[in-house]
């Protein structure tokens, strides 16, 4: 079930309105889709990040614009102010329920990997999973149990159980964990030659030469 998001009409471009906007609390946003004519809204900031924090990135929102009906949307694109660390944009994308979508999906590596209890590091090369399916049918993240992996094993993208309402569109060879053996040339330090002199703490460059 799509949770409702209120908006607002912007009918002013101009700058001073668009700043208006956002010390109001909202953001500045746009709605389209295919074959869709693009609407300039407003949105309550904490209302957005809310919702995505509690539906996630790929949630179905529908988007109650004033005088106009409710509309299901995804959240699209959206832009940061890095230093205020702000919403500054958003953008909504008017979705079809009955037709399928490409979306990223977040990746999320579960338990202990068994190889690491002997030395070895797990690696996640992949953090999002291309993903096509229908809107409701998106699946918030992909959880993978990697408490089986000993060093030297890694799960691949076939590797991932099928599901009849979603597929991957990555290539399945395309490794997501593996456990590789610990670098020991890294690890070792280089041991003090038993004669050399300790390096005196604060010496000048001069001090040293001497």
């Amino acid at each position: 079930m799509a949770v409702t998001l209120k908006a607002t009409k912007r009918n002013s471009y101009a700058k001073s309105a668009t700043r208006q906007i956002r010390e109001s609390g909202h953001v500045p946003a746009v709605v389209y889709g295919k074959e869709k004519e693009s609407k300039s809204i407003a949105v309550n900031s904490i209302d957005l990040v809310k919702t995505v924090r509690d539906e996630g990135r790929n949630a179905i929102i529908s988007l109650d614009i004033e005088g106009d009906k409710p509309v299901d949307v995804m959240l699209h694109e959206y832009q940061m102010d890095p230093l205020k660390d702000e919403l500054e944009h958003v953008d909504f994308y008017i979705v079809n329920m009955s037709e399928e979508m490409d979306v990223e999906v977040a990746l999320n590596l579960e338990g202990e990997a068994i190889g690491t209890k002997d030395g070895g590091v797990l690696q996640q090369p992949l953090y999002e999973l291309q993903v096509r399916a229908k809107p409701a049918d998106i699946p918030e993240e992909i959880s993978v149990d990697v408490s089986s992996l000993a060093i030297g094993d890694s799960i691949a993208i076939a590797d991932l159980p099928k599901s009849d309402k979603y597929e991957f569109t990555d290539d399945e060879e395309t490794t997501i964990a593996t456990v590789v053996p610990p670098d020991t040339l890294n690890d070792v330090e280089e041991a003090p030659e038993e004669n050399a002199e300790p390096e005196l703490v604060g010496a000048s460059d001069d001090e040293e030469e001497k």
